[in-house]
């Protein structure tokens, strides 16, 4: 049986501009490009899952608001849930706790990064809904 890993990501908006993370370069997919987020651990809620992990990447405090894409995506070893919720920044500078860089970009500036597979899929929805 393949294995399934639910991943949740923040699309984190502020003055028109998103946050994006840069994986680590001992990571899986390092250097990589990417919303925000990371696995829902077993008894967790995809809300409880995003608050920690935002704190814990970045020691920033978030709400999290509505989901707005839910992608599956098949890698060769394992399957993954994605699901990218709006969210929003409500305390914290961010810190480098578990990520390698980040950045705020503009919608038509996310397709200058490299981003994983799942990803990429979930960036082009975002920037129609948003076009």
């Amino acid at each position: 049986m393949r294995r399934q890993i639910r991943v949740v990501a923040a699309m984190i908006e502020e003055e028109g501009r998103y946050l994006i993370t840069q994986r680590r370069p001992k990571a899986s997919l390092p250097l990589l490009w990417e919303f925000p987020g990371g696995r829902v651990e077993g008894g967790e809620s995809d809300q409880q899952a995003l608050v920690r992990e935002l704190d814990e990447e970045m020691a920033i405090d978030v709400v999290v608001e509505e989901i707005e894409v839910s992608v599956d995506h098949s890698y060769p070893d394992y399957d993954i849930e994605f699901r990218v919720y709006r969210a929003r920044r409500v305390g914290g500078e961010i810190q480098h706790l578990g990520v390698h860089d980040h950045r705020w970009v503009l919608p038509h500036e996310l397709d200058q990064y490299d981003f994983p597979g799942v990803d990429e899929r979930s960036v082009a929805m975002l920037i129609e809904k948003d076009a």
